[in-house]
């Protein structure tokens, strides 16, 4: 059991079988805590342990073991992760602290093959690890819902503004109208009292005269519903002549839509699974080949530490034997644990070295598999909504045949219905005709006439009601077109929020990474490293791509000239540090300190003692736990009050 140098407020560990642990339980206080120790003796294992019940898979197990588990207690709670071995491959389970680790993996847990550290100091594409955290595709997911809503208002309010240009022509006929009723009312008071008069003159009560006025109450009666009718007929055949304009438009947009087939959904749906499949075997051969190396970085720990301990001093041959091996040969051997044979430890650190190239190669290739499996989404999603408008415009074509083939059936019963009732007119005219005589000339006269204004009357009121009708509608629509206007203000504030939000994203996290490592480089005080810094290049429109961050190192010669220079120009300890300062400062903008309580540094070689002390001193005031592996040496610079832990 590994204990530290104080334990209250501590959180526990137990960990079993993970990397070159066997067993133990390790106590850590807030704080900094420094895990000091040769190399190959488990710190590393231990780091990756914290990773794990933090939620991380970068993690293996024990060579000869099949399972594995880490437990952890904090604030009371308990977490616990279980390893087990499946294939070639690694399955977890349990309940972890973070229920995402991905930017925790990326910014938080510092170890040597960190992808942040890596891809920095490996000049690789930086925007991939800076923008990972971000949900873009919900981003465009946001911004094509808005886009469809902006276009349904649109089509609304110009249908809205088309109506409303009809809206003087309507009100100059409901004038005109009001003004004829008037002027046939006036004219019908006036024939009514010439009725009066001449009904005066004749003889009341004969029954002739009661027998024609009850034929000319029919007759007036019957060419009301005659015209009735034929007002019918002349809406329904107006909206037949409408729907037909309406299903012409649908045709053509219709026709206008390209052609799909099946066999192209097909195609699509065949490449995104093959993407899919690539994209699978890209992430398990990264995960393989990251299993790969850690194991033979242990391994190759585990060997230094062999042959350090594997010695107690009790028998001479065996120390003259481990010094052999120390200073006998002018190259370092040490066995293969793959074929049992002596090998140069450079052959092996050479292998370790291009599985790393591999890997780095795997996960470019990895991102072009996503950015192509995107495209293709793209166009799947493009061509359902095609598809999706093809079938809708179809069933709007089906509804207006459907809609005209009734309107067509009440078009034929009231012609025919018409049909009827000019042959009851014509029957009752040809009465009234044989009642007429000379005596009741004038009075006939008078009423046929005032027949005829009473029905022109209702006619013209009638139509008086549709126009007033249809001026109220639009004026509701237009009084509410004013509501849409300002929704669709507030989508189209909306849509450039959200177009220019990954603009604005990439620029403040550009802007944020490199006022950070500006910091933390100036805390490190590099005399020749004036600034590490992102640039942020946009590549033109038409290319259709995606920006891309280029990291600039700025330094200085000894005469205090600033120079611009590449990573590719930098020693190895100079693009390690790069990598660290570029990490480091991703922990910062993301705030990790405020969701992950612990922050892990490894494999700080690359810089000296003194450095490593402030750089801890500085983060120590971040995070919750602070956990930092060093060699003795390196440790001795640091706080004497930080916890130690000194065995694992």
């Amino acid at each position: 059991m590994a204990t530290s140098e104080q334990l209250a407020d501590s959180v526990h560990f137990s960990v079993e079988n993970i990397g070159g642990i066997d067993r133990t339980e390790v106590d850590i206080p807030p704080g900094v805590t420094v895990l000091t120790g040769k190399n190959a003796t488990n710190r590393t294992s231990f780091l990756r342990a914290i990773m794990c019940v933090m939620g991380s898979e970068r993690v293996s197990l024990k060579g000869d073991a099949n399972e594995g588990s880490v437990e952890l207690s904090l604030n009371g709670e308990t977490y616990e992760r279980r390893l087990s071995r499946a294939g070639e491959g690694v399955t977890f389970e349990g309940e972890s602290y973070l229920r995402d680790p991905a930017v925790a993996d990326l910014f938080a847990f510092l170890l040597e093959t960190n992808d942040a550290r890596q891809a920095a100091a490996r000049d690789a594409e930086l925007r991939d690890v800076i923008m990972r955290p971000v949900d873009i595709d919900a981003i465009r997911t946001e911004i094509r819902q808005l886009e469809s809503e902006k276009g349904e208002l649109n089509d609304e309010l110009a249908r809205i503004e088309s109506r409303k240009r009809d809206l003087p022509e309507l009100e100059r006929s409901r004038t005109g109208l009001r003004e004829e009723i008037e002027e046939k009312r006036e004219e019908l008071a006036g024939l009514e009292g010439r009725i009066d008069d001449s009904s005066r003159n004749v003889e009341e009560g004969r029954q002739e005269q009661a027998e024609l006025e009850s034929r000319l109450q029919d007759l007036r009666e019957t060419r009301s519903d005659l015209e009735s009718i034929r007002r019918k007929i002349e809406r329904q055949e107006e909206s037949i002549s409408s729907l037909k304009r309406e299903r012409a438009e649908l045709v053509e947009d219709l026709e206008a839509l390209p052609e799909t087939s099946t066999g192209g959904h097909r195609d699509l749906e065949a490449d995104i699974d093959r993407l899919r499949t690539r994209r699978q075997e890209l992430n398990t051969e990264i995960n393989e080949l990251r299993s790969l190396i850690q194991y033979n970085e242990e391994r190759l720990e585990a060997e230094d530490y062999e042959l350090l301990e594997g010695d107690d001093g009790g028998s001479d041959a065996r120390a003259e034997a481990v010094t052999d091996q120390l200073v006998g040969d002018d190259a370092e051997t040490v066995v293969c644990w793959t074929c049992g044979s002596s090998v140069d430890r450079g052959q092996i650190e050479s292998t370790i070295e291009r599985l790393k190239t591999l890997r780095s190669e795997k996960v470019e290739e990895l991102n072009q598999v996503k950015t192509r499996l995107d495209d293709r989404k793209a166009e799947q999603r493009e061509a359902e909504r095609k598809q999706k408008r093809r079938e809708e415009l179809e069933r709007k074509i089906d509804e207006v045949d459907g809609e005209l083939d009734r309107r067509d059936g009440r078009v034929d019963a009231l012609r025919s219905n018409r049909e009827s009732l000019t042959d009851d007119v014509e029957q009752l005219e040809a009465e009234v005709d044989n009642l007429e005589s000379a005596e009741f000339d004038e009075i006939l006269s008078l009423h046929k006439e005032a027949n005829q204004l009473e029905f022109e009357i209702d006619s013209l009121e009638s139509d008086l009601a549709d126009v007033t009708e249809a001026i109220e509608e639009i004026e509701a629509e237009v009084d509410r077109a004013d509501g849409l206007r300002e929704t669709r203000s507030e989508l189209v504030d909306q849509l450039t929020d959200q177009r220019t939000k990954i603009d604005q994203i990439e620029a403040e996290a550009v802007d944020s990474f490199n006022g950070h490592m500006e910091s933390i480089l100036e805390l490190l005080g590099y005399e020749n490293i004036e600034r590490i810094w992102i640039e942020r290049i946009e590549t033109p429109a038409a290319d259709n791509a995606q920006t891309r961050f280029e990291l600039h190192i700025v330094r200085t010669t000894d005469n205090g000239a600033a120079y611009e220079d590449t990573i590719d120009h930098l020693s190895e300890s100079e693009r390690e540090v790069t990598g660290l300062i570029f990490a480091l400062a991703g922990y910062l903008v993301h705030d990790l300190h405020e969701t992950v309580p612990f922050m892990l540094l490894d494999s700080l070689e690359a810089i000296d003692s003194n450095r490593i002390a402030a750089l801890v001193e500085y983060f120590a005031d971040y995070a919750d736990f602070l956990v930092v592996a060093l060699l003795p040496e390196d440790a001795q610079a640091l706080d004497d009050a930080f916890t130690r832990v000194r065995s694992i």
